[in-house]
């Protein structure tokens, strides 16, 4: 066998021993969110991380103490659910986190200042993500 044969038959024997990616579906948060506008994108307010909060998957960030945070929205509360806003980090200092949009506990959280009222209700909405 040459190299080349070897090298095929590695890649063969990785992909098979690798499950097939299918994605994975996680519940979500609410079924309704306020937000300042019908699209979510307008700035409700700016809010001061009070504690640390790690991220427990992809929807959510972190935030650590101190940061300040756009909030673009607030999920309605849900039975048992949490409370949790959406929004993003502000700041040059975390320059490498702006723009990531996410979830966080409002508990984490006190509002500096109220730029607009969230008094949109907005439905919560599951995109499809495969092109039609």
């Amino acid at each position: 066998m040459t190299r080349h044969d070897y090298l095929v038959v590695l890649l063969l024997s990785l992909g098979l021993m690798c499950p097939l990616v299918t994605g994975i579906f996680m519940d979500k948060l609410a079924s309704k969110k306020l937000c300042a506008d019908d699209n979510c994108v307008y700035t409700i307010s700016l809010a001061r991380a009070e504690e640390d909060y790690n991220a427990s998957d992809c929807r959510f960030i972190n935030i650590k103490k101190g940061q300040l945070i756009y909030v673009y929205s607030k999920l309605v509360k849900e039975n048992d659910s949490g409370e949790f806003w959406a929004g993003s980090v502000y700041g040059e200092q975390y320059e490498d986190q702006m723009g990531t949009v996410g979830y966080f506990p409002s508990s984490s959280v006190s509002e500096q200042h109220v730029y607009q009222e969230a008094n949109k209700t907005v439905p919560t909405t599951v995109r499809n993500l495969q092109k039609p």
